[in-house]
């Protein structure tokens, strides 16, 4: 199936045409013609497919269609994203569909000056890209205004139930028109998200092009059993085997990434870092970099989870597995992009042997190992322990380097892991 296949606008085709993309992917050719009908979408599809276009085309071929101009203060089109990083993207491509149009395409963050935001919002826009903390912000300045926002799309809306949002969600509906039309997407879905549905959705066709939790098929994936002390040296081992290729390196927390950030770019790795505690300039630059080749190695928590469109990063690295088992998928769903292959490398320590339970239960499916033997304590995290490598592993020498060393033997218990802050 081609995109003029769908019913768009030959302009729109254009557009296209002029980025490379010429046949539209699974969730674009099921979704996009339930939403040129008018109906409301619920889109389950992996990371990596293309869901911008999705739901980002039939809007913009209906406000061409319909020729109007937005109100002073309004939005006709109102797309909420859980990240600033994401939503950026959402943005530069709602841009590369619109150019040479009328239409005009805003971007709402935190992390960049308000002022500037509302003095774009005032004139109105046709397509406002936002993140629900700063529109909430927006609105509570009365910046903007909802009732004539025609077009409603929620991205990545599974995280946005992680990161906490839903209270700003509960908020922002009651602000919208009831004759609308709602388009929701997301790569999982977690039992929540009913409420979610329910709330936004009227008689949604559901589209779903891969089972949720379901990663890539080309992501080649792989599991190192390795003590918590030995995966610097690992990490380090591993990325010079591929220099100069693009890697992206998760790590849970803001403190733990910057510092692993920091040892890599002084084994001279061309490095960079986001994070929570990251302006969103300096986020940008890092982002530009790694775009650009500047930089290899993006060390990042799972604020770059989502919102990371590169086509040719190689590696994800799991260097601290995540406490959510879902967000596994997304991070790995960083390489692999627009049917390319890639490598998803995941690192355990003897703490995180319930997070990689819950991982290969989300996914149906167990990593295959590449170094190393499973710890004890299968079952559950043990409540002493595992902290600095100090785990025993289930026979035979610990993981940790491709020959199957790099651990420790049993010792004294470490003491209880605090609980990581929120990325």
């Amino acid at each position: 199936m081609d995109f003029d296949m769908l019913g768009l606008a030959p302009r729109l085709i254009k557009a296209l045409e002029k980025q490379g993309i010429t046949k539209p992917t699974p969730i674009q050719s099921q979704a996009i013609p339930h939403a040129m009908n008018g109906r409301d979408v619920m889109g389950l599809a992996q990371t990596g497919t293309g869901k911008t276009a999705a739901f980002g085309l039939p809007m913009i071929d209906a406000l061409l269609g319909d020729g109007g101009k937005p109100a002073p203060k309004t939005a006709r089109g109102l797309i909420l994203a859980p990240t600033r990083e994401l939503a950026k993207q959402i943005s530069d491509n709602l841009r590369a569909y619109t150019e040479g149009t009328h239409l005009k395409v805003a971007l709402v963050v935190g992390g960049a000056g308000i002022v500037g935001q509302i003095r774009r919002l005032e004139r109105g826009v046709d397509l406002l890209v936002a993140t629900p903390g700063r529109l909430i912000d927006l609105l509570d300045r009365k910046a903007v205004r909802l009732d004539e926002t025609r077009f409603l799309v929620l991205d990545e809306a599974d995280q946005m139930l992680d990161l906490g949002f839903i209270h700003a969600l509960r908020k922002i509906a009651p602000l919208l028109p009831d004759e609308r039309q709602t388009m929701l997407f997301s790569a999982t879905m977690p039992k929540q998200m009913n409420e979610l549905a329910s709330a936004y959705l009227r008689d949604a066709v559901r589209v779903e092009v891969a089972p949720p939790g379901k990663a890539a098929d080309k992501i080649a994936q792989s599991l190192h059993y390795v003590a918590k002390a030995s995966k610097s040296e690992l990490l380090i081992d591993l990325l010079s085997k591929h220099d100069g290729e693009r890697a992206i390196v998760f790590g849970r927390t803001k403190h733990g990434s910057e510092k692993l950030y920091k040892s890599l770019e002084k084994a001279g790795f061309a490095a960079a870092s986001i994070h929570g505690n990251k302006s969103q300039g300096q986020r940008d630059r890092a982002i530009t970099a790694f775009k650009a080749g500047k930089v290899t190695v993006l060390v990042a928590t799972d604020v770059a989870a989502r919102g990371i469109d590169i086509p040719d990063v190689k590696h994800v690295y799991n260097y601290d597995l995540p406490n959510v088992p879902e967000n596994y998928v997304h991070r790995i769903g960083r390489t692999a992009r627009a049917g390319a292959e890639g490598a998803a490398i995941a690192f355990c320590a003897p703490d995180e042997m319930s997070e990689l339970r819950a991982i290969e239960k989300a996914m149906k499916m167990p990593i295959p190992v590449a170094s190393g033997r499973p710890w004890e304590n299968e079952e559950a995290k043990p409540k002493r322990g595992g902290g600095g490598g100090r785990g025993r592993p289930g026979g035979g020498r610990p993981g940790g380097r491709p020959n199957g060393g790099g651990g420790k033997p049993a010792g004294k218990p470490q003491r209880r892991r605090r609980k990581p802050k929120a990325a």
